[in-house]
């Protein structure tokens, strides 16, 4: 138990980890935080730098939620104990230590924890994500629309996950409270906005 305990602790300081920052900081000589949308996730990284930096941010944003969970299930062979892994890593992504609480959006690592615990729905849900934003030029509007489909596609096709993506959509859509209020007034960045 005391290793249980401990990875539930490791998982929350690997969710932590700032990618973008760290990228941005040590690659680009740039603060990520003061440009764009401030977000350190990967749409701003891609909006800002490019699509390679956007890219490798989704794909270890995505690992800090997938990997833990998938340790956890070696560790533990307890459907609630990988889920509370994956919460843990997401919330150390939202709220992470190295910013001083502060944190990203957590649906790359959101993602990365639903993958391993439902990768049905979870790919579901993505190709969901892929076609609002192909229509809307929007990855906040596709990120919700997305945890809003997926605790329904977790509840057919996956029932144990179903309180996962619940919990998971429920704190990806506070994280994106100010996106809801732009996208209300019409002033969303676009995915392929500029610096503004």
């Amino acid at each position: 138990m005391f290793l249980a305990a401990t990875w539930l602790l490791l998982s929350y300081l690997l969710g932590a980890f700032p990618t973008g920052v760290v990228l941005a900081t040590l690659y680009a000589d740039t603060d990520i935080t003061a440009r764009g949308s401030g977000n350190i996730g990967a749409t701003n990284m891609y909006r800002i730098l490019g699509r390679g930096f956007g890219l490798l941010t989704l794909g270890v944003d995505l690992l800090k939620g997938l990997v833990p969970v998938l340790v956890a299930t070696t560790l533990l062979p307890s459907p609630l104990y990988a889920g509370l892994v994956g919460l843990a890593a997401f919330a150390g992504h939202c709220w992470s230590p190295f910013l001083d609480m502060r944190g990203g959006k957590g649906v790359a690592t959101g993602a990365g924890v639903m993958l391993a615990l439902a990768p049905g729905p979870a790919l579901l849900a993505g190709l969901t994500w892929m076609l609002v934003v192909g229509a809307t030029r929007r990855s906040s509007l596709g990120a919700l629309v997305a945890v809003a489909v997926l605790p329904l596609l977790c509840l057919v096709l996956a029932p144990g996950a179903t309180w996962e993506a619940l919990a998971l959509g429920l704190g990806i859509t506070w994280r994106h409270r100010d996106n809801l209020a732009r996208l209300r007034a019409g002033t969303e960045l676009s995915a392929r906005s500029g610096d503004r």
